[in-house]
């Protein structure tokens, strides 16, 4: 397995689980490996956004995400958020980075702090102490001084902030186009070729 062909995959609870959904397919249909990490609260997102309501056990949502959503899953694996002895939560395991998208301000705060109590939270801070990009898409609005301090903190540790702002030099025609855009900007800061929108070259 070339581990520097797979990324961590978080989806945290916050508005806008069809970006970590969009941006699985991109990789696994590109040959990227994913190790897809998913909170409670991301299924209930999912269910309300998405209208996909998910299995509980993480074999089950592999096999799902595979069928119902025709997602190229040979090369993914669903982790529990509350199972600790797995790969990602390990130094020692090495993966090409990390993204949580989107990401609470919840799972936000607590990267800033330290605080490594699930598994998302525990793979950021990995990847925070081994110097590997971590890219986190916050979805909050407004943002509050505790918001932008968390953001601060964690872009001076070394995590790159993706906020999920979408641009219309495009000339997006749909939802699609614009979550295409958002996760588009996410292939380019992990460094990986894609053509999901136009680039701006002037006029």
């Amino acid at each position: 397995m070339n581990l520097q062909k797979r990324w961590v995959l978080g989806i945290s609870g916050a508005s806008g689980a069809v970006y970590g959904v969009r941006l699985l397919r991109e990789l696994s249909a590109m040959g990227f490996g994913v190790d897809l990490i998913l909170s409670d609260a991301s299924k209930t997102v999912m269910r309300q956004e998405m209208g996909i309501t998910l299995p509980s056990d993480p074999a089950e949502i592999r096999e799902f995400l595979g069928g119902a959503l025709k997602i190229d899953t040979g090369s993914v694996e669903v982790y529990g958020n509350g199972d600790f002895e797995t790969p990602p939560a390990s130094g020692s395991y090495r993966s090409a980075g990390m993204v949580v998208a989107p990401c609470s301000m919840g799972t936000l705060g607590a990267l800033a702090q330290g605080l490594a109590n699930n598994l998302i939270r525990r793979a950021g801070d990995v990847m925070l102490k081994e110097k590997r990009p971590l890219i986190l898409v916050p979805r909050e609005t407004p943002l509050s001084a505790i918001h932008l301090e968390n953001m601060l903190t964690l872009a001076r540790a070394g995590a790159v902030i993706v906020p999920p702002m979408p641009a219309f030099y495009q000339g997006p025609q749909s939802m699609d186009d614009l979550v295409g855009f958002v996760v588009g900007r996410i292939l380019d800061v992990m460094g990986i070729e894609h053509s999901l929108y136009r680039r701006w070259t002037g006029e």
